[in-house]
């Protein structure tokens, strides 16, 4: 079977090559590929800024984002074949810490988890995978063209999922919510806002055009910007940050309404410093009740979450996530950023 993999620590060495079909062990399905998406992350590993091989390897089959189709499952499992599915990306410690051990290991305590495509086991970019029954996620039919979503739409089901339980703490009924960054998980998270009936706004310093569109297709209102500055009247009960811009994860710790969440799914590059008040931030936090939290990663239960929440979406609108669709023939033309991308997917069929 063809599949891309990459020599983690080493740059250069994304290549598409052959490899054996793999053979399912006790408990997994075998999954002929259909598709991959291709996000940040993937472009990162294939920059060697990190990424580990499984133990006595040199190179390891990168890919996160999955979809596939069953071939075959083992008996008593609740999988059949031709099932649409997506597996899970991360995997528990051995220890196990106190979270892993509660099946939570997206908030993995100690680091020993591991994950696929990125750390220690071979990922999803292949004609052909094998996943533990209990670590994948049947997808509706409706889905077959964009069900590689669910991977970015599990982390902002997590998101979601917290954020509904640091409101809980009190009387909570958000109205107003606002996305910094339209990339995929900018897009995906104004999705479940509006899936909540909320009034959504995002912002993104591209000209309007095609992530405008599906904004305001979400019936939110999209603000062509790279400040919050005039932004400032919003004042919304609830920030999703997407960006990792310094200056915009300060500016959300103050641009909340009272008992704010400001929600940060985001990662910064670091090396720029910016000044910063720390007197104001810390009272209007204080008086305010306000609440900022960071988030990543995503367990099974958010893939599911996720999967529901794309199954109730026009699939219309997902699919104009989708901005580019690339051969696995010609995989490194994914990790090649083109203006106007929204997300990039890599046709496993092709």
């Amino acid at each position: 079977m063809r599949a891309l993999t990459f020599a983690p620590g080493k740059k250069g060495t994304l290549e598409v090559g052959e490899l054996p079909d793999p053979t399912p062990g006790p408990g997994e399905l075998l999954v002929d590929g259909l598709a991959l998406g291709i996000c940040g992350t993937d472009r990162e590993l294939a920059d060697a800024e990190y990424g580990w091989a499984p133990p006595g390897r040199d190179r390891m089959v990168i890919g996160h984002e999955s979809l596939g189709r069953v071939v075959r499952a083992p008996d008593g499992s609740p999988f059949s074949p031709g099932d649409l599915v997506v597996g899970v990306v991360r995997r528990p410690d051995p220890v196990p810490c106190g979270a892993c051990e509660r099946g939570e290991f997206d908030m993995c305590r100690n680091g020993q988890y591991t994950e696929r495509g990125i750390k220690e086991i071979d990922g999803y970019a292949s004609e052909r995978w094998t996943v533990e029954a209990e670590y994948a996620v049947r997808l509706d039919p409706s889905l077959a063209a964009v069900g590689m979503l669910v991977e970015p739409a599990s982390v902002v089901a997590k998101a979601w999922e917290q954020i509904e339980r640091i409101g809980s703490r009190s009387y909570f009924a958000p109205y107003k919510l606002l996305v910094t960054g339209a990339g995929p998980i900018g897009l995906l998270a104004a999705l479940l806002g509006q899936q909540r009936g909320m009034e959504v706004h995002v912002l993104d310093r591209t000209p309007p055009g095609l992530k405008s569109g599906l904004v305001e297709e979400l019936g939110g209102a999209y603000h062509s910007d790279s400040s919050l500055g005039p932004l400032h009247e919003i004042q919304p009960d609830i920030i999703i940050e997407c960006t990792g811009a310094g200056q915009l994860v300060i500016d959300a710790m103050t641009a909340t309404a009272a008992s704010g969440i400001v929600c940060l799914c985001g990662l910064a590059s670091g090396g720029r410093t910016h000044r910063v008040d720390a007197g104001v931030i810390n009272r209007d936090i204080v008086l305010e009740n306000d609440v900022i939290f960071g988030t990543v990663n995503a367990n099974q239960r958010h893939f599911k979450a996720a999967a529901e929440a794309l199954a109730k979406a026009d699939p219309g609108w997902l699919e104009r996530l989708i901005s580019r669709r690339v051969p696995l023939e010609r995989a490194m033309e994914a990790f090649e950023p083109v203006e106007g991308d929204v997300k990039v997917v890599i046709d496993l069929t092709a």
